[in-house]
C-alpha cells in the first residue's frame, strides 16, 4: 500500500519534534527550560472556568457549526472594540487557528497553486498548504534587513498566474516582525490590483512593543472582499488547550463554501466554545498588564542572547519569539547535544531549530526561535545553557 505524496512530503514539526528527547532528559533528572513552544505561563482568566462550571444543560449536545450564539456575539463585541464591523455572518468558529488556517488553504487552493509568504514564517503553514495541494513561495528576508519584506519589487516579483494569495502573520511568528500602517497598505494595494486573497494571521494583536500599536488589516475597506482573519484565544488569553479560533471575512462566496467544511466536521468542543465567549468579553485592560510582562521577558531574553559571542537576531516588534542565527554548525545536532550530553547544574534547555520555518532549501540550519514565554528569570537562564552549551559543542566538534 502506498502513501499520497502530499503527506509523504510533509515535514514532522521542528516545534514539537523533539519533545520525547525532553521527555527522557527529565526522566533522567534533569530540569528542562522548555523554550521551544509559544505555551505562556500567564494564568489563564479565571472567567474561561467559571463559565464552563456554570454550564448546566442536562444533555452536551452538538453545537451549530457555525459556533454558538453566545461566542458569536462576543467576538463581533471584541472586534468593535478594536473598530472592526463585522457582524454574526462574517465569522466561522473552528478548533483552533490552525483549524482556520487549514480551512482557508483547502477553500482556496488548487493542485500546484502557490500562496506567497515571508520567510522565516510559521512552520505549520507548510503542512496546511501542502495538505490543500499548493505551494509556497518565500520572500526570503534576514535580521540584518529587519526581516523586511513589505517591499513591492519583492512581491509583485514572485507573483505569477499560480498565485492565489500572500499570507500575513503580525506581530510576526517567528521573528516578532510588525508591519507598519504604511507597509499594510502597499500589501493592500497588491492585493487589490492582482485579485488575491489575504491571509491575515493576526492571533498576536495585541503584543506589540515599544509604543507600536498595530491596525488591523479589516479596517481596510477597500479591501474587504479579499481579507480574511484568522484569529485565536491560544496566546491572546494564555488558553492554547481550549482549541478555539475564528475566521473573519466580508467575502460571502468564501464564508458560505467554507460552511461546507464546518458541517462536515459538524462543530467545535461546546465547553471550549462557552469559556472562550466569556473571555472575549473581557475589558480590554486585561491586555494592559499582560503586554508589560511579555516585553520585560523580551528585554531579558535580548540582553542574555546579547552575551552570546557570533549570534546574529533581529530584536523582535511583538509577539513572543525570537529567531537566532547560533555559530554552530547545525542546530537540530545541538539541541540533541544539550538534551542528551550537557547541563548545567543538572538543567538543560530546549528551543525550536527553525530549518522548518523556511521555504528555501539549505537555509536555516544553524537557526533557532525560542519563544520568550518562560518568568523571566527562566529565560534567562535557558539562554546562557545555550551560550555555555555552544562553548561545549564547538569544543566537541573541535571548532
Amino acid at each position: 500500500m502506498k502513501l499520497s505524496q502530499k503527506i509523504q512530503e510533509m515535514e514532522l514539526s521542528p516545534i514539537r519534534k523533539f519533545v520525547p528527547y525532553a521527555d527522557a532528559a527529565r526522566k533522567q533528572g534533569k530540569k528542562v527550560y522548555g523554550l521551544n513552544i509559544g505555551q505562556p505561563d500567564i494564568k489563564t482568566p479565571t472567567v474561561f472556568f467559571d463559565a464552563v462550571k456554570n454550564f448546566n444543560q442536562e444533555v452536551l449536545a452538538y453545537a451549530n457549526s457555525h459556533g454558538i450564539p453566545e461566542l458569536l456575539d462576543a467576538l463581533v463585541g471584541y472586534y468593535k472594540r478594536i473598530g472592526l464591523d463585522y457582524t454574526t455572518d462574517d465569522l466561522l468558529i473552528t478548533n483552533g487557528g490552525s483549524e482556520a488556517l487549514s480551512m482557508i488553504m483547502t477553500a482556496i487552493l488548487d493542485e500546484g497553486d502557490e500562496v506567497i509568504m515571508a520567510e522565516p514564517f510559521y512552520t505549520n503553514y507548510k503542512t496546511f498548504i501542502k495538505a490543500a495541494g499548493g505551494d509556497i513561495v518565500a520572500i526570503p528576508t534576514t535580521a540584518e534587513d529587519g526581516y523586511q519584506y513589505a517591499v513591492r519589487e519583492k512581491i509583485e516579483g514572485v507573483i505569477t498566474p499560480k498565485t492565489k494569495a500572500i499570507a500575513i502573520i503580525s506581530p510576526g511568528n517567528p521573528t516578532g516582525k510588525v508591519l507598519t500602517e504604511e507597509e499594510m497598505a502597499l500589501i493592500v494595494d497588491i492585493v487589490v490590483k492582482n485579485d488575491l486573497y489575504l491571509i491575515c494571521d493576526e492571533v498576536y494583536r495585541e503584543f506589540t512593543y515599544d509604543g507600536r500599536e498595530l491596525r488591523s488589516f479589516g479596517s481596510f475597506k477597500e479591501a474587504e472582499q479579499n481579507v480574511i482573519i484568522v484569529d485565536s484565544v491560544s496566546k491572546r488569553f494564555s488558553a492554547c488547550g481550549a482549541r478555539i479560533g475564528s475566521i473573519a471575512s466580508k467575502n460571502r462566496e468564501l464564508m458560505q463554501n467554507l460552511m461546507k467544511i464546518c458541517q462536515a466536521r459538524l462543530c467545535c468542543p461546546t465547553l471550549d466554545q462557552v469559556g472562550a465567549a466569556a473571555l472575549y468579553n473581557l475589558d480590554p485592560s486585561y491586555f494592559n498588564d499582560i503586554k508589560k510582562e511579555y516585553e520585560y521577558r523580551r528585554d531579558v531574553s535580548v540582553q542574555a542572547l546579547n552575551e552570546i559571542e557570533g549570534i546574529k537576531y533581529g530584536v523582535p516588534e511583538g509577539a513572543f519569539y525570537i529567531t537566532c542565527q547560533l555559530p554552530v554548525d547545525d542546530a537540530e545536532k545541538f539541541l540533541m547535544f544539550l538534551l542528551q550530553e550537557f547541563d548545567v547544574d543538572g538543567e538543560t534547555t530546549m528551543f525550536a531549530p527553525a530549518a522548518g520555518f523556511y521555504g528555501t532549501p539549505g537555509v536555516g540550519k544553524s537557526d533557532i526561535r525560542i519563544a520568550y514565554v518562560l518568568k523571566a528569570e527562566d529565560m534567562k537562564k535557558g539562554i546562557n545553557i545555550i551560550k555555555e552549551g555552544i562553548k561545549a559543542y564547538n569544543a566537541k566538534q573541535g571548532k
